[in-house]
């Protein structure tokens, strides 16, 4: 494992396109559940436990090799809403542009071939962390920490936030983290023997709903 390819991978400013997607958080903000930290704390611990415990598990997945259109058929069951499956293919797409080019591989090649229009973001994740010689425990890792990340980042510009109350959200849900992590490699481990119904299918059903609101808006700063 290189760590420095991991710092690179979870990097912000990897031009992977996460920068225009807030994860849910204009959406709540406009509606209300988001008005500070706390209620950022609250919203973000909420996707951790649904959405980044289904994204760390595919993308581990996937970096333990196992077939990404399997994986991308259950990232679309586990995804009800139409604008947020376009969201996270459009994500893998630009994710898949920015891996090719960092870590060129023949596996990432495939799936581009595959899926001209875009795999699932978390699948991408998972196979652009194996091509940086990464374990499937960073994959995790990497797919559970931008599913806060995002949110807090985007109430920063959203609310104007102090950016040092969002990173002092990240930091208390650093342990929390961790934990979804290692849940999400576990179940990743028994798709081997278990088939793709091993994987996690945990819901938020206000957060489809809020995202197809969202996507109906005609004037928005984020994507999704």
């Amino acid at each position: 494992m290189s760590r420095s390819a991991l710092l690179v991978l979870a990097d912000g400013r990897f031009p992977a396109g996460g920068h225009a997607h807030s994860g849910g958080a204009e959406a709540a903000v406009k509606a209300g559940r988001i008005t500070d930290a706390a209620s950022l704390e609250e919203f973000c611990r909420g996707r951790l436990h649904t959405a980044g415990l289904v994204a760390g598990a595919l993308a581990a997945a996937a970096a333990l090799g196992v077939d990404p259109g399997e994986l991308d058929a259950a990232a679309d069951a586990r995804t009800p809403s139409p604008a947020l499956r376009t969201a996270a293919r459009r994500l893998g797409r630009q994710l898949l542009r920015a891996a090719r080019t960092t870590w060129p591989s023949p596996e990432l090649d495939a799936l581009a071939r595959e899926f001209p229009k875009g795999a699932h973001q978390p699948v991408v994740l998972g196979l652009a962390a194996r091509a940086a010689g990464l374990a499937p425990e960073d994959a995790a890792h990497c797919a559970v920490y931008e599913s806060v990340s995002g949110p807090a980042t985007a109430t920063v510009r959203l609310l104007s936030l102090d950016p040092f109350d969002a990173t002092g959200v990240l930091a208390r849900l650093a342990p929390e983290l961790d934990r979804v992590a290692d849940r999400a490699v576990e179940a990743a481990r028994r798709v081997t023997g278990e088939g793709v119904g091993a994987l996690p299918a945990a819901s938020a059903p206000l957060l489809e709903v809020m995202a197809e609101a969202h996507a109906a808006w005609p004037v928005r700063l984020f994507a999704s």
